[in-house]
């Protein structure tokens, strides 16, 4: 007898979409195929009308950092009514608000953090300085955390000096650099101006860190990281012409990825004359016509995954009359996959496949998670129970999150998750969280292999 035996559903894969039952025990899928050849299990779940999916892997999540107030709790919460099963977070280098400068603690300080998390994580080093010491590197390898990511923005971020610097070290080991791009200078020049004129509307913010601001960085960043050979992983491509000077970088050997987050899909840069200072981001919300654009390099393979970028702040952090006070990011955990399915399915016509494809198999691999982001025997039963056919209209009122607003208050999607198992443990069911704080578990990463 197998612990767990899902029936009546459609399987979805990265490359296929067909009738079976899936067979689960201790904690792994065991068995695909006809229901009738599979053994009988302790819990029979009937997913009759349903997709079943593996679970999101989201790559690019914010929770207890400065730059967040999400603890680990509420953010796996929302992250496992969402469908999300896995994520990486950040473990900074530096924070302003603790008394440390080493990769080292800032992972042993997410570590601890995550003890009640409902899914399983890895953890991204952020590096904050011009020269990050090679040992440093070496040891949060030896953790399994296997990517490290750079800003060129901010006062944390490096020059192109430091980017090399980080970039050798990394490439050297085989690992992952992600590295947030956008141009310092223009940004900066940009939002004085916008001050000393007065012009804080929220409407105008995208004027202050424009598409060339982000273009320019990128170019820079994919300049270094071709000539050092590093593992490239570009972070939430907002429109067309960063993507564009992402694919013009890439070739069949090319050791370069991106990403685009479902809110630059889903949404343009009307929301900020909507919804205020709400979906102030970094970088900021494009057109309709960018929305396009990544739609046709997501299609191309240019851009590979879709992730959250999820920053959790309450309304008191981000209402603003000036847009330049509000904190900057916004939470998608709980919303993501349902809003990204009708985007891209309901209304663009994508498939399923390509939808698993880009939230859950391409980012599993792309990180080293070597056991998850399948269907297939021997994975992590990390499994979604996804009825296409249910609606929703999206309200605050539901967020399991600790931030008190969506930016897509009011939006009515089609498909929603109806259950959530981590490592087959049922953790989310009909919109309640049913899992026990503590069920997820650190994973040690692989150095992934990028070759075509």
């Amino acid at each position: 007898m197998i612990d767990t035996l899902i029936t009546g559903g459609r399987v979805v894969t990265d490359e296929a979409v067909f009738q079976a039952a899936v067979g689960i025990d201790d904690e792994q899928i065991v068995a695909i195929g006809d229901e009738a050849t599979m053994p009988a299990a302790a819990t029979e779940i009937d997913a009759t009308g349903k997709l079943v999916m593996p679970g999101v892997i989201d790559p690019h999540v914010h929770f207890a950092g400065e730059n967040s107030v999400e603890p680990w709790e509420s953010g796996s919460a929302a992250a496992v009514l969402g469908g999300v099963t896995g994520a990486v977070v950040f473990a900074w280098q530096s924070r302003a608000d603790k008394s440390w400068s080493k990769l080292a603690d800032g992972i042993s300080y997410q570590q601890q953090q995550a003890e009640p998390s409902l899914i399983d994580f890895g953890l991204h080093g952020v590096i904050t300085s011009e020269d990050i010491d090679e040992v440093e590197i070496d040891d949060a390898i030896e953790k399994g955390v296997t990517s490290f990511k750079l800003f060129t923005a901010y006062e944390f971020g490096v020059t192109n000096g430091g980017l090399e610097h980080a970039f050798e070290l990394v490439a050297e080991r085989d690992g992952v650099a992600l590295v947030h791009t956008e141009d310092p200078d223009v940004c900066e020049k940009r939002t004085k101006a916008q001050q000393a004129a007065g012009t804080g509307d929220p409407a105008v913010y995208p004027d202050a860190r424009p598409m060339h601001a982000e273009e320019m960085a990128a170019d820079d960043a994919l300049r270094l990281a071709r000539e050092t050979g590093v593992k490239y992983y570009g972070v939430h491509t907002s429109g067309g012409g960063s993507a564009d000077v992402i694919a013009g970088h890439r070739d069949d050997g090319s050791h370069i990825r991106a990403e685009t987050c479902t809110h630059y899909t889903a949404l343009d840069r009307t929301a900020y004359e909507r919804d205020g200072c709400l979906p102030i981001m970094a970088p900021p919300l494009r057109t309709p016509a960018d929305q396009d654009a990544l739609f046709k390099h997501l299609r191309k393979g240019s851009l590979d995954i879709v992730s959250t970028d999820h920053v959790a702040f309450t309304r008191e952090n981000k209402v603003s009359k000036n847009w330049w006070d509000a904190g900057f990011g916004v939470n998608g955990l709980q919303r993501s996959l349902p809003v990204f399915h009708d985007v891209a399915v309901n209304e663009r016509g994508l498939s399923y496949s390509f939808l698993v494809d880009v939230m859950c198999t391409t980012p599993a691999e792309t990180f080293g998670f070597d056991t998850k982001g399948q269907i297939a025997p021997g994975y992590d039963a990390d499994i979604v129970i996804f009825d296409p056919e249910a609606t929703e209209a999206i309200t605050a009122d539901d967020n399991a999150s600790v931030a008190d607003y969506t930016i897509y208050e009011g939006r009515e999607v089609t498909g929603c998750v109806e259950m959530t198992l981590v490592r087959g443990e049922i953790v989310a069911k009909d919109g309640e969280v049913v899992g026990e704080p503590g069920h997820g578990s650190y994973v040690s990463r692989v150095l992934p292999d990028w070759e075509p």
